[in-house]
């Protein structure tokens, strides 16, 4: 049967980006399984709603467009050349909402899901692939996506939602956050092997105010902690060089170029010798941290429900 449509379509062609959405998003599939069995009934028996309401939200569609999408016969119907190419659009468009319903239904899986999970750079060569290996012991075909990266980027990819938890240093303090101490890393004042200091076992920092640090850059965690210690014995340290990696402070110390307070090596470094600082006490809080109020996964669930429970023994002996 024939149609009259408005006079006055309801989007102009340069019509809202929000408004288009709005009006043509939730008839995408009613218009593609009418186009498939070009038959209106068929349609509605598969997508399980009256045929007059199939009926009605094509006749709107085509008003809101303001073009003609069917060739009409009783209720059998054909596209037009318009809807031909509006076939096109809305089956990759569905398709595309397919595809990520499968992902996220995919990263919920609780056996094999994902987690993305953030670390400090000092925790990669030993402690991350430690607790990922024994977590997927039992959760084998569970998967990660890592991010290795300082404390305040990685709190910024919690709040903008690139991840699930982190472990970080110092533990945040934020409104907006959760977070929960682990355990606690000594750290040492690391010096080159043929130092004046090379022969001592322990030192109180204060000792090495004349000397030259290189130090991580201003914004990780470490940084702040080596500040306020050289504050608490009473001095400000001169910088050589500012990093990003400690173990390459760990390198250029051996070479010479200063002093630096790191936490322990997962292997011994030749060139250095590092000490215990018995003054002030020399030590960062490990924790992990996620965003309040944000639900969970079920694997980001166990594997939030894992980290703490190796509170006190998350660190390698």
């Amino acid at each position: 049967m024939a149609h009259q449509h408005s006079s006055q379509p309801r989007l102009s062609p340069s019509g809202y980006e929000e408004d288009i959405r709005a009006v043509l998003a939730p008839r995408l599939a009613y218009f593609e399984a009418v186009a498939r069995h070009e038959h209106v009934t068929r349609a509605a028996h598969e997508l399980g709603v009256p045929q007059s309401t199939l009926s009605r939200a094509m006749v709107r569609l085509e008003q809101d467009l303001g073009v003609a999408l069917f060739a009409r016969r009783g209720r059998t119907v054909s596209l037009t050349p318009a809807g031909r190419t509006f076939l096109g659009s809305a089956e990759r468009a569905l398709a595309e909402v397919e595809k990520a319903a499968d992902s996220v239904r995919a990263d919920a899986d609780p056996a094999a899901g994902k987690v993305a999970f953030g670390f400090l750079h000092t925790m990669g060569s030993e402690t991350v692939p430690a607790l990922i290996r024994a977590f997927r012991a039992d959760h084998p075909k569970v998967r990660f996506q890592l991010v290795q990266n300082y404390g305040e980027a990685m709190i910024d990819r919690l709040r903008a939602g690139d991840l699930d938890l982190c472990l970080t240093s110092p533990v945040p303090d934020a409104p907006d956050l959760v977070a929960m101490r682990l355990d606690e890393q000594r750290l040492r004042l690391v010096v080159p092997d043929d130092h004046r200091l090379a022969g001592r076992r322990r030192i109180r920092l204060a000792e090495a105010a004349d000397e030259t640090f290189v130090t991580l850059e201003p914004g990780y965690g470490l940084r702040r902690i080596t500040d306020d210690l050289c504050a608490e014995a009473g001095f400000t340290p001169r910088i050589a060089f500012e990093g990003e990696e400690a173990e390459t402070l760990r390198g250029l110390v051996a070479a010479g170029l200063g002093v630096a307070l790191l936490p322990p090596p997962a292997v011994a470094r030749p060139g250095v010798v590092e000490l215990t600082v018995t003054a002030p006490r020399a030590a960062r809080e490990i924790g992990v941290a996620w965003l309040d109020g944000h639900p969970d996964t079920p694997p980001v669930a166990a594997f939030k429900r894992f980290l703490l429970s190796r509170r006190g023994s998350l660190l390698p002996d």
